[in-house]
């Protein structure tokens, strides 16, 4: 019995312990953990209806996917199989941080309330002031933010 108690015991320890790599090098999520056990991305926003639909409408918890360790809410079980088919078409660019941050080399918060969708790929931006910057040359951010991620993408951003 004291074995199955120690095996049980340490089976529990290891499965905490190799959690995926997902929280605050690399994606942008909110504090807390989802009833999915996992960090929610793009501050509960469905990102079916964000990227398809140019619309913020706030997922519920009834509805979540998981997708690299990281909880998405969607509006409707249609929105949750889109995105269960194919993830990789609606996760943010740049783990959901501020684009125009990662074009500079930091992770700041990206807020779907300041997004953009270029060739079927979803940009979020810290803020108003922030997306107005961006708009002044779209291409040159995003390209910057592409090489930049590349060497950020696995530092905390209070590194940065």
């Amino acid at each position: 019995m004291r074995k199955l108690i120690a095996l049980t015991t340490a089976t529990i320890i290891m499965a905490g312990t190799f959690n995926p790599a997902f929280a605050a090098d690399e994606y942008n999520t909110a504090p807390g953990l989802t009833a999915a056990g996992a960090p929610l991305a793009l501050q509960g926003v469905d990102p079916v209806a964000l990227l398809d639909l140019d619309n913020r409408i706030q997922g519920s918890a009834e509805f979540t996917a998981t997708h690299d360790g990281v909880a998405y809410y969607f509006d409707s079980k249609d929105n949750m199989k889109s995105f269960k088919k194919n993830p990789s078409r609606y996760v943010a660019q740049h783990g959901g941080f501020c684009t125009f941050g990662v074009s500079v080399g930091k992770k700041f918060d990206g807020d779907p309330k300041f997004a953009a969708v270029v060739d079927d790929k979803l940009y979020l931006f810290l803020n108003e002031a922030i997306f107005r910057m961006y708009q002044k040359d779209e291409a040159g951010t995003i390209a910057n933010a592409h090489k930049n991620w590349a060497d950020i993408k696995h530092t905390a951003a209070t590194d940065l």
